[in-house]
């Protein structure tokens, strides 16, 4: 996990959300699939909502105004991996 890697999600990106008790069942339009996801990965999805470009530590911070994530070096790390994850599931694209 490479924490200056910027990541970001777009328009293209757009998806159709659906909570099922702890599930959250994305639709992805543009590729026709549906993925199933669990804490945090509907959280670090709804910070990158505006679309900004955004690295693990920014999403840190943003999350951590409403989560306590723990000690900073080790949270950094498993968002850095969630990221990489949905980069390989193409819900988020680097920037």
């Amino acid at each position: 996990m490479d924490a200056i890697k910027a990541y970001r999600r777009d328009a293209r990106d757009d998806m159709t959300a659906c909570a099922l008790d702890d599930l959250l069942l994305l639709y992805h339009h543009r590729s026709g699939q549906t993925h199933m996801v669990i804490s945090p990965v509907p959280e670090i999805l709804a910070q990158m909502a505006d679309g900004a470009a955004l690295t693990a530590p920014d999403l840190h911070d943003r999350l951590a105004r409403d989560f306590d994530l723990g000690p900073r070096d080790d949270a950094v790390a498993e968002i850095g991996a969630h990221l990489d994850t949905l980069v390989a599931l193409g819900l988020v694209r680097p920037a």
